[in-house]
């Protein structure tokens, strides 16, 4: 994974991969299956496959790329929620200083990733 992680996305000489995770983004069109990669300097998701949409009439396709994030020192909150009425749906949004918020669902692992995800915010 640590391969694919310097692959896909610009990382830093001393920059380290701390925890891939298979999971969904949730758009608004649908659930998009990806990994959320979780380094000592960001969080970065990338889907699986590419994703077809429509744009002004003109179908686009999304290639196997990434959704950057800004660096994990600039989310703001990570926060975990779960179904009220199915308490085994896990979700959780990652909110950034610049007030962009990420839904996530269907984890692999939810624990290990909101521990990874926690660990990397700043400390007040």
């Amino acid at each position: 994974m640590d391969k694919i992680f310097k692959q896909l996305f610009r990382v830093e000489e001393e920059e380290k991969l701390l925890n891939v995770s298979q999971l969904s983004l949730s758009s608004i069109a649908s659930l998009i299956a990806g990994l959320l990669f979780i380094s000592t300097y960001e969080v970065a998701f990338c889907c699986e496959r590419p994703i077809k949409f429509s744009s002004t009439n003109i179908l686009n396709t999304w290639p196997y790329a990434s959704i950057p994030f800004t660096k994990v020192r600039r989310v703001r909150r990570v926060r975990k929620s779960e179904s009220m009425k199915n308490t085994s749906q896990k979700y959780m949004e990652i909110v950034t200083v610049d007030e962009f918020d990420f839904w996530f669902m269907s984890f692999l692992n939810y624990k290990k990733t909101f521990k990874y995800l926690e660990s990397g915010l700043p400390k007040h």
